[in-house]
């Protein structure tokens, strides 16, 4: 663990690996922070982390989070310790396996409603800061509006309880593993709901046209999109070399999107990392707009938008707006970040 001369955690510091499991002995005070959501929620919820951590430097932070997410919880540098926490379909988790005296503090960087409101409230913290919401009255926070952008949101709520934070304090560190193929322009076909993938068929296009340019190309998937990463790889003709299915490890996917040239996805996970990174990313939005989910506005970022009504961002089918995003619109941005100049 980082420590200043004094002996006391240095504020922004973290473990190399934040510990599971029971808390460590002493008087050490806890904060305990609540976002048992994925990749991209945990990545938007970085600058919040971090002014917590600055808020609170002497306190152990312990996040309750899904397992697999422990290595991103580390390279934030905010969190101590990881609570495991999930429930299927990102619900609130029905408890979490919390010992010892009550946290300090609670923050409920979850959701605005009363499950996780009590969730929290049933370990009788000395302090909670989360949002308003009519059927916990006793939780006197600020309102909670549903346009907000989802780094804004989180911010805006510390803030109200007299905490700074900045939405811009995004950044991770570099991976110390070499990226598997460095340079190369990463396609994301899958993201956590049908409604939010573009079609496979037209990354295909995608991938031929930048490969016809000399352009090496790869794809990735998760853990449970192996057919989808297949059925692009096939169309776009791709060597078993370029194709990363199956759920890469977080140390390989984090250094494939930090030394890529570009990476191309919907709204999901890798699009944060690829932002967590600076790395130029392009990224297919419907149904929800880039105003409450898209990247920080920096010209290595493109977020492909046409406007329409909100759909649904877990819906069984691609959403219209999502679909009127046409291969030439990709194309064309990638050209935009390439005339940018920027070294991967």
């Amino acid at each position: 663990m980082t420590r200043g001369t004094s002996g006391r955690r240095a504020p922004g510091a973290g473990p190399a690996h934040p510990a599971s499991g029971e808390p460590g002995g002493g008087s050490r005070p806890r904060v305990l922070v609540l976002r048992a959501l994925g990749l991209g929620d945990l990545l938007a919820g970085v600058p919040a982390l971090r002014a917590l951590r600055r808020a609170y430097p002497a306190h152990e932070l312990v996040l309750a989070t899904p397992a697999e997410l422990a290595p991103v919880a580390a390279a934030t540098g905010a969190v101590d310790r990881l609570l495991p926490a999930a429930e299927p379909g990102r619900a609130v988790p029905r408890s979490l396996d919390w010992t010892g005296p009550p946290p300090d503090v609670a923050v409920d960087l979850h959701g605005n409603g009363p499950p996780s409101h009590r969730l929290l409230m049933a370990l009788r913290p000395r302090k909670l800061l989360a949002f308003a919401h009519p059927q916990t009255p006793e939780v006197d926070g600020p309102p909670w509006y549903a346009e907000e952008h989802e780094r804004d949101r989180w911010c805006r709520l510390l803030e109200a309880y007299g905490i700074e934070a900045d939405p811009a304090d995004l950044r991770l560190p570099r991976p110390q593993a070499a990226s598997p193929a460095p340079g190369a322009v990463v396609l994301h076909p899958g993201a956590g709901a049908p409604s939010r993938c573009w079609p496979v068929e037209r990354y295909a296009e995608v991938a031929q046209a930048l490969r016809a340019r000399g352009r090496r190309v790869v794809v990735t998937g998760g853990a449970d999109e192996g057919d989808l990463v297949a059925r692009l790889a096939k169309r776009a003709g791709l060597p078993d070399t370029d194709v990363f299915g199956g759920g890469l490890p977080y140390d390989r996917l984090s250094a494939l999107v930090a030394g890529a040239r570009a990476v191309v996805s919907g709204d999901t996970g890798i699009a944060h990392l690829a932002v967590a990174h600076a790395t130029p990313s392009v990224t297919l939005f419907g149904p929800v707009p880039p105003r409450r989910w898209g990247p920080p506005d920096h010209p290595r970022h493109r977020a492909l938008w046409h406007p329409g009504p909100d759909g649904d961002p877990h819906g069984h089918d691609a959403d219209p707006a999502l679909l009127r995003i046409g291969t030439d619109d990709v194309l064309d941005a990638l050209d935009a970040l390439d005339a940018l100049g920027e070294a991967p």
